[in-house]
């Protein structure tokens, strides 16, 4: 009998996220995706993406709330800490669930065990960028301008153990050069000193400074990834620009909190695969530079686990730790 009820009760919070055109939401409670991040940056942009996909779905409004501060562990601890209903979710990334751990002596979540990966939302790719007042026209003037002037430059980032973060630590591990790091709370408010030129040097999100490279506000010098990107086809990647084997990227999926039932997870991974595959979200990323994913949750998980062992090198390297 207690086996009985236990498998009533999933199939009740199944039916709470069988969402068809018509459907009515059961729960009371509004579904939301928190970003942890400051508004504006590509966490932002994804995060809304989806949200409205969902909201179509559902038909219902699902929210997205903005809960910056600590390098995103702040908006990821309120989801660690959410209910497991499925309706509060965090659009996680490389620095919230993969790197921060590797970071911060303590952290007010456990990256693997508090949360349920649903689905790998979004690769997005980084761009070396500098502001036009920045004598280097490619990143090979650019290491022998930090080669001839040590520590006189800096970069910015999203924040300590964001992909920015990391991308440009990987590269200075890579040329033995030295920057200053200047660490930012999200994409957002790096872009302003970036634009302005306070600090000139940064390796983007692609869809951040697309628009700025475009209109010459920014010079693109290199694509971080593996392969060119096609929004900026005649920007080399930084490696075929001069440091072999050079590879770094951007990513960003959703969490929903621990023990959130498994058939809500494969619900709403399927929902939210569903709304990357429409040809209008797939072009809307594309343009920006965003690879749509939609991935499982094994997928998700085993991606979450490897760059989690692949960045410890870089951060054990750069020394990138908080007091």
């Amino acid at each position: 009998m207690q086996l009985l009820f236990k498998w009533l009760g999933l199939a009740l919070l199944t039916m709470t996220f069988t969402w068809g055109a018509q459907a009515q939401p059961v729960s009371s409670r509004p579904m939301k995706i928190i970003v942890p991040f400051a508004p504006g940056g590509s966490t932002d942009v994804m995060a809304r993406m989806v949200a409205e996909g969902l909201t179509t779905q559902m038909g219902e409004q699902v929210i997205v709330e903005n809960k910056p501060g600590a390098g995103g562990n702040i908006g990821a601890d309120i989801v660690a800490k959410s209910p497991p209903d499925g309706r509060t979710l965090v659009m996680g990334s490389i620095g919230t669930h993969a790197t921060n751990s590797l970071i911060y002596p303590q952290m007010p979540y456990d990256t693997e065990k508090d949360f349920e990966p649903v689905t790998q939302v979004a690769a997005v790719s980084l761009v070396l960028v500098v502001h036009p007042s920045l004598p280097a026209n490619s990143v090979k003037e650019l290491i022998k301008l930090l080669e001839k002037h040590p520590d006189r430059y800096s970069y910015a980032s999203g924040g300590i153990g964001a992909s920015q973060h990391l991308a440009a630590e990987l590269f200075k591990y890579m040329t033995k050069t030295s920057m200053l790091h200047v660490p930012y709370k999200g994409s957002a408010g790096a872009l302003t000193d970036l634009l302005s030129g306070r600090v000139p040097i940064m390796f983007a999100d692609l869809p951040l400074v697309l628009s700025h490279i475009q209109n010459g506000t920014l010079r693109a010098l290199a694509i971080g990834d593996t392969t060119r990107s096609p929004a900026l086809p005649n920007v080399p990647t930084v490696a075929e620009a001069g440091v072999p084997g050079y590879a770094a990227t951007a990513w960003y999926g959703l969490f929903a909190p621990a023990k959130t039932p498994a058939p809500v997870v494969a619900t709403l991974q399927k929902e939210v695969a569903a709304i990357l595959q429409q040809p209008a979200v797939r072009k809307r990323m594309t343009d920006l530079g965003a690879t749509p994913i939609g991935s499982t949750p094994a997928e998700f998980r085993k991606f979450q686990l490897s760059e989690m062992k692949r960045w410890k090198v870089v951060v054990d390297s750069a020394k990138i730790h908080m007091e």
